[in-house]
């Protein structure tokens, strides 16, 4: 069996961005109940009333912001979203932003109440919009990151074609290939320590991803391993809409970061549409960064996180 030690690795983050370490940073993991028989795990960063909420895409882990925890040095709450990471999938209900909304919420009540700022990226995002519409008191500021309530087929293929390969993997080295042939831009070395975040070795020595070990849950929801990316859009088109007016009904301030090189899945289409209903939102935009501006771009991203925060007074 591999050995694997999740809070081991943030050294390697910090030297890869170039980021001073003076000794492991102060993380721990924590479980809470959101009811339904649903328990959520999360990773708390720091001593101190946390500042921001993160929410990670569809197949990733709280890991994901390691680095940008890393560059913020701010106490904050990374969780991992239902079906991923060490949360248990909400069994009474389908995939998707509304359904994971109310566990989400019911963790930022518990864990970050106070919070300044809800950042989500990919379906972390699209439960964040969700997530205004239940508890706007909770969500003060949102920052999307490279997700808007409307995904080009085409520009999410090459996620959905990783996404949707082996159910499992003969040895690490294998699901370690495949994952960086999917990431080009991402050094070897990251895409190590998301391998041991996101997967998990079983006792045959085989390796899954951590969001596919309840996968014969899914099937029998209708979330077919092999749906394309034309079936889920059409599937999640009544979604979507509702998360547009989600979106636009939200009073708090609005920021999206999205990328600018191979991989992002919004268009300039779905940006105009986002300003049409909110011309007052901020759009940045990342030179160098694909869909994972957090794995791609860090600290370009860390900083326009700590602006957004600290830019608007609480009321």
């Amino acid at each position: 069996m591999t050995t694997y030690d999740e809070f081991g690795l943030f050294h390697e983050n910090a030297a890869e961005w170039g980021l001073a370490y003076s000794g492991p940073p102060v993380v721990r993991r924590e479980a809470v109940d959101t009811g339904n028989g649903v328990t959520l795990s999360a990773l708390v960063w720091g001593t101190d009333t946390p500042e921001l909420v993160l929410l990670h895409g569809g197949g990733q882990n709280a890991h994901t912001w390691d680095t940008v925890a890393l560059a913020l040095g701010r106490s904050l709450v990374a969780i991992d979203l239902p079906g991923h990471g060490h949360s248990e999938p909400v069994r009474d209900s389908v995939f998707g932003p509304h359904a994971y909304a109310p566990h989400v919420v019911a963790a930022i009540e518990q864990l970050a109440p106070a919070a300044r700022c809800v950042t989500g990226m990919s379906l972390g995002g699209l439960t964040a919009i969700a997530a205004t519409a239940l508890a706007p008191q909770l969500v003060r500021r949102l920052a999307l990151v490279d997700v808007l309530p409307s995904i080009s087929p085409s520009r999410a293929a090459p996620i959905a074609e990783f996404l949707n390969g082996p159910e499992s993997f003969a040895s690490f080295d294998e699901i370690l290939e495949r994952t960086v042939k999917y990431n080009p831009t991402r050094s070897e070395s990251s895409l190590r320590r998301g391998v041991l975040h996101n997967a998990v070795q079983r006792p045959d020595g085989t390796w899954v991803w951590r969001h596919q070990q309840d996968w014969d849950e899914y099937t029998r929801r209708g979330q077919l391993q092999d749906e394309t990316t034309e079936d889920f859009v059409a599937r999640n088109r009544a979604e979507y809409q509702l998360l547009w007016d989600d979106l636009g009904a939200y009073p708090g301030p609005i920021m999206l970061v999205r990328g600018l090189a191979s991989g992002t899945i919004i268009d300039d289409d779905a940006v105009l549409e986002l300003l049409r209903r909110r011309p007052d939102a901020r759009v940045e935009s990342v030179e160098g960064a694909g869909h994972s501006v957090q794995g791609d771009r860090p600290l370009e991203l860390t900083a326009l996180l700590a602006d957004f925060v600290d830019d608007y007074l609480d009321a």
